[in-house]
């Protein structure tokens, strides 16, 4: 494990110089999901929940949120993104939402912050269109499945987590 790079010589919080480093193209996938009653999840895949098509308006949080990930993250720097899939899955079984995201850029610095971002703000975007059916909703799981380009190059997730 590498240092930690946030911080300088005299251990003050820095934001990393990162004007030396080559633009390559980066990719970012995360996951997370969120658990509910059957009733809140046959009302989200019915899309009659009562502040309208949830799993939509999540997935527009995701991008506006990965778009306003330097705004939260202090240490993050703003970086134009070129794409940002978000994906939702739906586990009858386990009465779950799963919602992977994708973040692409070219650029000097990894786009894991906003992959991960964009993920918490869907996952919290269903509990507050949902909260009135179900306030004991639990996202769980949010984590970096994958990263690609720049100096570190390619790093997939064990399933040992």
């Amino acid at each position: 494990m590498s240092k930690l790079t946030h911080f300088d010589a005299s251990g003050q919080a820095h934001m990393v110089n990162v004007g030396d480093k080559a633009e390559t193209k980066r990719i970012a996938i995360a996951s997370g999901s969120i658990r509910m009653q059957a009733d809140t999840l046959a009302a989200i895949e019915a899309g009659d929940a009562k502040k309208g098509d949830v799993l939509g308006i999540a997935r527009i949080a995701a991008i506006q949120g990965s778009k306003r990930t330097a705004e939260l993250i202090p240490l993050c720097h703003p970086i134009p993104l070129t794409k940002v899939g978000v994906e939702f899955q739906i586990d009858r079984t386990t009465l779950t939402v799963h919602c992977q995201i994708t973040a692409e850029t070219v650029g000097r610095t990894g786009v894991e912050m906003e992959a991960l971002t964009a993920v918490s703000v869907a996952l919290l975007t269903i509990y507050d269109m949902c909260k009135a059916m179900d306030r004991g909703m639990v996202i769980s799981d949010i984590r970096l499945l994958e990263k690609l380009g720049g100096k570190s190059g390619h790093w997939q997730a064990s399933n040992n987590i």
